[in-house]
């Protein structure tokens, strides 16, 4: 019961898009129908509100966060496992969200607050990576690619790989490079759209 009630709020969590949300209280466009189409901060950023970028990176970075706690918080046992369960379902959630006709993000700063939650020190080499990536290269979905392959071979560096945070994070790396696919494409078209980019570049 306890991880039915986990996986439950998780996944609600993750439902909630600050993009959305953020750019309303903002009287911004829906970041749903212009730039990439993608409800996240990077796409947000190119309404040329930083202010509102950074809110939903917080936002959906906490989520994350307090889905990996709150997990940690409630279960009896197994906390580890009910852990990396909250992970997925967060990002889940994230990804296809019930609030918005299951139509979501493509989870990268929800599953920067995951990593957070499950261990800093996976999050600090993950955020490192991202962020090298994404100032040599200018590509916040290269930066995402590279940070998620990276992520699945950090975790499984620092625990066992019977863990559950590994399988967690692998399948959460998977996920995204998954949910990156058109990026993918774009990256090899080199009709990707760079960092800081406006909506209509």
């Amino acid at each position: 019961m306890d991880l039915l009630i986990i996986v439950l709020v998780a996944y609600l969590l993750g439902s909630v898009s600050f993009a959305v949300v953020v750019s309303r209280a903002y009287r911004l466009p829906d970041p749903r129908e212009y730039g990439s189409g993608n409800p996240g901060a990077t796409n947000v950023l190119r309404s040329g509100r930083k202010s509102a970028a950074v809110l939903t990176l917080l936002g959906d970075c906490a989520k994350g966060w307090v889905a990996v706690f709150f997990a940690q918080q409630w279960s009896a046992d197994g906390r580890e496992l009910a852990m990396a369960i909250a992970a997925l379902a967060v990002i889940l959630g994230h990804m296809y969200p019930l609030f918005y006709g299951f139509k979501g993000g493509k989870g990268v700063a929800t599953a920067l607050g995951v990593l957070l939650g499950l261990n800093p020190v996976l999050a600090l080499g993950t955020l490192t990576t991202w962020i090298n990536i994404a100032v040599f290269f200018r590509y916040s979905s290269l930066a995402a690619l590279v940070s998620a392959l990276f992520a699945a071979f950090f975790t499984l560096i620092l625990f066992n790989p019977a863990h559950p945070f590994v399988w967690s994070v692998a399948l959460i790396s998977a996920l995204l490079i998954w949910r990156h696919r058109s990026n993918i494409r774009n990256l090899l078209a080199g009709k990707e759209r760079k960092l800081g980019a406006k909506a209509d570049a």
